[in-house]
């Protein structure tokens, strides 16, 4: 499999608003899940939003209320709309599907305060 491709990413001020998408090279219906993860500098790779086959979602305490996972199956397209954004969101943010999925590249995302 090839590995997805994420896009979105930016410099924004704390309070801004970016949207992330991911495109899988194959159909997003291959996996069980998908999902977005962020690694900030120094830290562990944390599990951001996932969303499941059905359209159930998950999200990371921290993000609750601010962020949306969303995705369109005709696109193969996954996306995180990310809302109020706070200078601890900054990371780089990857998708995956799982199980079994690759890591991406990554897209940066920078917030400023």
């Amino acid at each position: 499999q090839a590995q997805p491709m994420e896009s979105g990413g930016g410099l924004v001020q704390a309070g801004g608003s970016l949207r992330l998408a991911c495109v899988a090279s194959g159909s997003i219906f291959n996996f069980n899940v998908m999902a977005w993860y962020r690694q900030a500098p120094g830290k562990q790779r944390e599990l951001v939003a996932a969303i499941t086959k059905s359209g159930s979602t998950n999200y990371a305490d921290s993000v609750k209320g601010r962020f949306a996972i969303s995705r369109d199956n005709a696109e193969n397209t996954v996306y995180l709309q990310m809302n109020s954004l706070k200078a601890e969101d900054t990371g780089k943010y990857y998708c995956i599907g799982q199980p079994a999925g690759i890591w991406g590249q990554g897209t940066q995302v920078t917030v400023s305060s």
